[in-house]
């Protein structure tokens, strides 16, 4: 059947992307640590690109599911695919459910680490502004934020 062939090209692509987007993720840490920005903004596009690509993809499986007979509300591909004996099949959709898990994982981590640097800058832009000593309050998304005397909070 041709779907299922399609679908296992799209899922063995699927695999090899994602593999380089952890190698791209685990360079992204290294750059994070070592503050180089050069090389962040091009592994920031060069990650952009490959979730480009697998977005892209995942319309075409999409299609060639329904082609073999799936129906997207009937529930997880996964199990679709394993009911019709379909077991190499099978096999490749686990292994790239595996990576993109494992790209998650490490995205997250990343985006930990922006954080606390986001946090740490937050801190010395206060400190050589001078409000590092002053109250603090909470906006909307739970950031700090501090209050100046020239703030104003309420005018009559």
């Amino acid at each position: 059947m041709a779907a299922i062939d399609d679908l296992k090209n799209l899922l063995s692509l699927d695999i090899r992307q994602l593999e380089t987007l952890a190698d791209t993720l685990h360079k992204e840490k290294s750059c994070l640590s070592g503050s180089d920005t050069k090389a962040l903004d091009t592994l920031t596009r060069e990650k952009n690109a490959i979730l480009e690509q697998i977005r892209g993809r995942a319309k075409q499986k999409i299609h060639a599911l329904v082609a073999m007979g799936f129906r997207p509300d009937s529930g997880d591909p996964s199990r679709f695919i394993l009911s019709a004996g379909l077991s190499d099949l099978h096999a490749l959709w686990k292994e790239a459910d595996i990576k993109l898990r494992e790209c998650h994982i490490l995205n997250e981590n990343n985006g930990r680490i922006i954080s606390h640097l986001q946090k740490r800058l937050t801190r010395l832009t206060d400190i050589f502004r001078g409000a590092s000593g002053q109250q603090k309050l909470y906006g909307a998304k739970g950031q700090r934020t501090a209050v100046s005397n020239r703030t104003v909070l309420a005018s009559a």
